[in-house]
């Protein structure tokens, strides 16, 4: 059963994967009327307009905005503040902005100084995603079962919290709430330092002299299952771990910390230990929900 419509004009900067699917899944629950992309690739925004992803292709996002309800930003992270205060002097009073982006701690002090009287920034991470891009890939049941995280402030308007929470659940996602640097430690453990992990170890690979062979040729499954997230898009990882610089390099230092204590054990040829070290590791794995 459709959804009622939450919002009549929603405009999404950046119809990739995450923009694309958001409205797409909108589209199919009937939460919105009409939906208008911009995007700074004209391919890719053409593309979206003939999938029907959106009703509307606008030249510039003062166009895109204007009238929106809701204006849902979903670009290369460093680039969001940029967007977001190009875009403002557009917004109609009592719209609300929110994003898609992985790091919020920066991206919500920046874009909520830059709110115009009566309207309100909302900090979004929706937990979904896969090593695809552009609006090709875009589903609609990409956020089904999944979490989105929204990371208001004192500044937060509860209207504007209660509208951006509907619709992400109108997508299927389960909203929870989180600090904006809570979030974003949490996120380079679980998140960011996997995909620096996966993009290490593919290189290390990959470089790898043993005596002339090239190493990757003979990768099966589990090299495969593990490395998949090193097929993102490397601009989209270069920008968040530049903007969570810090709660990644800790991250990395802790793994380091761990990965130099597996050496250890394997070095002094300590079978006890090493079964010690999996059997944790493991048990925290097979932990997970």
């Amino acid at each position: 059963m459709a959804a009622p419509v939450i919002i009549e004009r929603l405009a999404v900067i950046g119809t990739g994967l995450i923009g694309g699917s958001l409205a797409r899944a909108l589209r199919a629950a009937g939460a919105v009327t009409t939906i208008v992309g911009c995007d700074a690739d004209p391919r890719n925004l053409e593309q979206a307009l003939s999938l029907g992803i959106i009703d509307e292709a606008a030249a510039g996002v003062a166009e895109a905005v204007r009238g929106a309800g809701v204006v849902f930003v979903s670009v290369p992270v460093c680039a969001i503040p940029g967007v977001v205060r190009e875009l403002a002097p557009f917004l109609e009073p009592g719209c609300v902005v929110t994003d898609g982006g992985s790091v919020k701690a920066a991206i919500v002090e920046e874009c909520e100084r830059l709110m115009p009287p009566g309207c309100c920034f909302l900090g979004g991470h929706p937990i979904a995603g896969t090593e695809h891009s552009g609006a090709a890939a875009a589903f609609a049941s990409l956020y089904s079962g999944k979490r989105c995280i929204l990371t208001p402030t004192d500044a937060t308007d509860a209207a504007a919290f209660d509208t951006v929470s509907r619709l992400w659940q109108a997508a299927g996602a389960q909203v929870c709430c989180m600090e904006p640097g809570h979030h974003d430690r949490i996120f380079a453990e679980i998140s960011h330092l996997p995909h620096v992990v996966a993009y290490a170890l593919v290189h290390a690979v990959g470089t790898a002299d043993v005596e002339g062979e090239n190493v990757l040729s003979y990768t099966a499954g589990g090299f495969r299952d593990f490395t998949r997230i090193a097929s993102s898009d490397p601009a989209m990882w270069r920008d968040i771990s530049l903007m969570n610089r810090e709660a990644l390099l800790a991250s990395i230092d802790g793994f380091s910390r761990s990965l130099a204590e597996l050496r250890s054990r394997i070095d002094r040829s300590d079978p006890q230990g090493l079964a010690e070290f999996f059997t944790i590791a493991k048990q925290f794995r097979d932990g997970i929900v």
